[in-house]
């Protein structure tokens, strides 16, 4: 079976029948007009600098997003970016639901997106603080009950280790955290990490 093109991918993201066609059209255009090159990653569309990842968009239930890798570099005086998660110490993303919101902040946008490319030409990188994640015991009992998986998770990078560990102590409730476990011990049984491509 032949698998779908990048083009083809990107094109199927931005469909006209999303509720975020529109903000999401007018944000494409934006990055493009930049120079950026347009990948797919990570299930969506990524912009990058001299084959650096620098810009993503998103698309959730309430709202669509345009998320600056490095935004936590970015000066921010329009104090328009937030953190998409607690833990998060480099992502910063701006959230639209309209068009017209794109289009009122259009020029700080552009202003955003020249920074966000001379970090990434200028080399400069995030200098990550090591995070403590706790073990949920949900995943201990996972991880007791079943040795490969066992083998499987301590064979990957402490970095992908703390990722898991995160992503699945985040949850509030045990069932939510069970569930997202399941969710993920085939990738984790197939040594990747949560944010890993297929």
């Amino acid at each position: 079976m032949e698998m779908p093109s990048t083009s083809s991918k990107i094109e199927a993201f931005f469909q006209p029948n999303s509720p975020w066609a529109g903000p999401l059209a007018l944000l494409r255009e934006l990055l493009l007009f930049a120079g950026l090159v347009e990948d797919f990653k990570w299930g969506k569309p990524c912009y990058t600098v001299n084959g650096q990842n620098s810009i993503i968009l998103f698309e959730f239930k309430d709202s669509c997003a345009i998320g600056f890798m490095k935004g936590a570099l970015l000066k921010d005086e329009s104090k328009i970016l937030v953190a998409p998660g607690e833990h998060s110490q480099a992502m910063r993303m701006v959230k639209f639901t309209r068009a017209d919101e794109v289009r009122a902040k259009a020029e700080t946008l552009r202003r955003y997106i020249a920074e966000a490319i001379a970090i990434e030409e200028a080399g400069l990188e995030i200098e990550f603080e090591p995070m403590k994640a706790e073990m949920p015991e949900e995943f201990q009992a996972a991880l007791d009950a079943d040795a490969k998986l066992k083998l499987a998770y301590y064979s990957l990078t402490p970095g992908r280790q703390r990722a898991y560990l995160l992503y699945f102590a985040d949850a509030k409730q045990s069932k939510t955290r069970v569930a997202r476990i399941e969710k993920y011990i085939p990738r984790i049984l197939d040594h990747k990490g949560i944010l890993d491509r297929d």
